[in-house]
């Protein structure tokens, strides 16, 4: 990749921009500067101060085809084929380019993001009084000039022709680069304003230069987005869905039914849409389906290259910036399907939530793999083992962090061991998966993927309501605002002065109805037991039974006796987890022993992947 760094006057860039030779790439966000945004650019430009780089494309080439749109406000004859691309900088020249030129009316907002056009004019005894008063000399007012009070009834400033701007001693900004300002500074009464307006403002701005980074035919797409996150100063990164929604729309081998242009964007509100009503999707970005593409992509490829050297498998965003439309109309619709089916899968382990779903990220390989799979997905024996993989990734907690290799990993070598595990290596996930017992303890809150998939698990474990004996299936689960509360209450431990991680621990936690919770309250467990018991209208048998479904040893629950249930149901839950996974949970706590410092592993290890974008796609 090549570039170079030239100087353009201000005034070039302004005939660029208006004349279509800079364009704007499709994917480039809109035009949202507010009025005092703009003013303050204005007056850098004066002062003479510099105001960044702009980074310029050439759109001669092949490697990154991007649709272009003419800069916000520039109207243009027909079909014009730009020079460059502006990759960053559209704000600052949007905002010159509204401000400096044609009729000087800007398309804004006030600060409370109120719609607003405004015009911007430079008081001219103030800017030749002073050069360091140009903050005080720029001035924005509403476009017809007119500055009211008193709901526009009463008119204090009146500038909507040139004789009254001259009157004021306003010169409008959008005559600055025009031939037309020396004939309305002529009509100036004082002469010698005219010369020292044209001196001290016109002639210094006539040469202010703004640099550019001017990227050659020959850079990559990838190159394209790399350079333009580094360079950036709009504080909006690039993403590959929006590189390659301009892309697609350069492509020109696909039109709809109006003979309209492929829109990614709107492909992926047709996505969205479909998976509307399935809830535990919600998560999903479109940078992770484009993953499941280019995961797909790459398989196909890799499997019909018979060179010594085949191209790998990958998710890794400089392939995904390397689909073509072709490879993106080839996956979607059997994606769209293979989410959904992951969507199901999901609620058959009692993952109904999009707060509970432990990693959204690991819905890409599941959906990549089901469509490998096709129909063998489905048949008990194949999904028993894709199950055995998921549970291995959650509480393993193997995709909190680099995770594009384990995607990868995971398509390659899911399909072929779930279908014929005796003749298949056991895949990595599953390999590489441990839980020890500890790590109960330093479970707290729902930001750590392991504590959610614990509670899924106890759901599935045939849980039902304490007070309705009602199992905790989806539709249940949500009439009965179902969410996670503690076994022993809070006040209780703290009352009884058990104030290590263990109160906290999803040890003492379970599935609760918002209605039982309000029953339990911050009561010892052998009291709101009799109130569930009262309240219910059941025994204490059946109510013991309730509990033991939730893993909960009844009889330590109802003698209040915290360490002995803290042990019981702590080994319950690891034996749960071994059913999971598959393997051995390691021991390694004491009887009656509590994890010191464990808040600090909590921290460290919550799985924070529901925010991030993998590598920053």
């Amino acid at each position: 990749m090549g570039f170079q760094t030239p100087l353009y006057e201000l005034s070039e860039y302004l005939d660029w921009t208006t004349s279509g030779r800079i364009q704007l790439p499709d994917f480039q966000r809109g035009y949202k500067w507010e009025d005092e945004r703009i003013r303050s650019l204005l007056v850098s430009v004066l002062q003479g101060h510099p105001l960044g780089v702009v980074m310029l494309l050439d759109t001669g080439n092949n490697n990154v085809r991007f649709k272009p749109r003419p800069v916000e406000g520039v109207s243009l004859d027909g079909q014009v084929d730009a020079d460059w691309l502006l990759l960053d900088g559209q704000q600052r020249l949007t905002s010159l380019t509204q401000a400096l030129k044609g009729d000087g009316v800007v398309k804004t907002m006030d600060d409370r993001h109120k719609k607003l056009e405004r015009k911007y004019y430079v008081d001219i005894a103030i800017a030749i009084s002073d050069a360091d008063r140009m903050d005080d000399a720029v001035k924005s007012l509403p476009a017809d000039g007119k500055v009211t009070k008193n709901f526009g009834r009463d008119v204090v400033l009146d500038v909507s022709t040139p004789e009254l701007e001259r009157k004021h001693g306003l010169f409008p900004l959008h005559l600055l680069y025009s031939p037309e300002a020396t004939d309305w500074l002529i009509e100036l009464d004082n002469k010698q304003d005219f010369k020292d307006f044209n001196t001290k403002v016109l002639k210094p701005v006539g040469t202010y230069n703004i640099p550019a980074i001017e990227l050659d035919k020959h850079a990559s797409k990838a190159a394209v987005a790399t350079v333009f996150e580094k360079v950036n100063t709009g504080g909006l990164p690039l993403n590959v869905f929006e590189l390659l929604t301009a892309t697609f729309a350069g492509d020109g081998s696909y039109y709809d039914e109006h003979g309209t242009d492929f829109r990614l964007n709107d492909d992926w509100k047709k996505t969205t849409e479909v998976f509307k009503d399935h809830p535990t999707l919600k998560l999903l970005e479109s940078t992770d389906f484009l993953q499941a593409v280019t995961l797909l992509t790459t398989r196909e490829r890799n499997l019909a290259d018979t060179s010594s050297k085949p191209a790998g498998v990958s998710a890794k965003r400089e392939d995904v910036l390397k689909l073509t439309l072709a490879d993106y109309l080839k996956w979607v619709d059997q994606l769209r399907d293979a989410f959904i089916w992951a969507a199901e899968f999901l609620a058959d382990l009692h993952i109904y939530d999009p707060k509970f779903v432990p990693y959204p990220k690991q819905l890409v390989p599941l959906a990549a793999i089901k469509v490998v799979m096709e129909g063998d997905a489905d048949l008990l024996g194949p999904r028993k083992q894709l199950v055995r993989w998921y549970w291995s990734g959650i509480l393993g907690e193997l995709y909190g962090g680099a995770i594009e290799t384990r995607f990868v990993r995971d398509l390659e070598q899911v399909p072929g061991w779930a279908t014929d595990p005796e003749n298949s290596a056991v895949p990595n996930t599953i390999r590489d998966a441990a839980f020890v017992e500890s790590r109960l303890h330093s479970l707290k809150t729902r930001n750590a993927a392991a504590y959610k998939g614990i509670y899924a698990l106890i759901l599935a474990n045939n849980a039902r309501d304490w007070m309705e004996d009602k199992a905790l299936d989806e539709l249940p689960y949500r009439n009965l605002a179902v969410d996670i509360h503690h076994i022993f209450p809070k006040a209780w431990c703290k009352k009884n002065q058990i104030e290590d991680d263990r109160p906290e621990s999803i040890v003492n936690k379970t599935a609760i109805s918002a209605r039982t919770n309000r029953t339990i309250g911050g009561a010892a467990p052998s009291r709101y037991l009799a109130s569930i018991e009262e309240k219910a209208q059941i025994g204490s048998a059946q109510l013991d039974g309730l509990l033991e479904q939730h893993l909960i040893p009844a009889g330590t629950l109802r003698s209040d006796n915290f360490d002995a249930f803290f042990i019981e149901r702590r080994e319950r839950i690891c034996l749960l987890i071994e059913g999971a996974m598959g393997k051995k949970v390691q021991r390694d706590v004491g009887e009656g022993d509590s994890i010191e410092g464990s808040d600090q592993f909590e921290a460290e290890e919550d799985d924070v992947n529901d925010e991030m974008a993998v590598d920053a796609l």
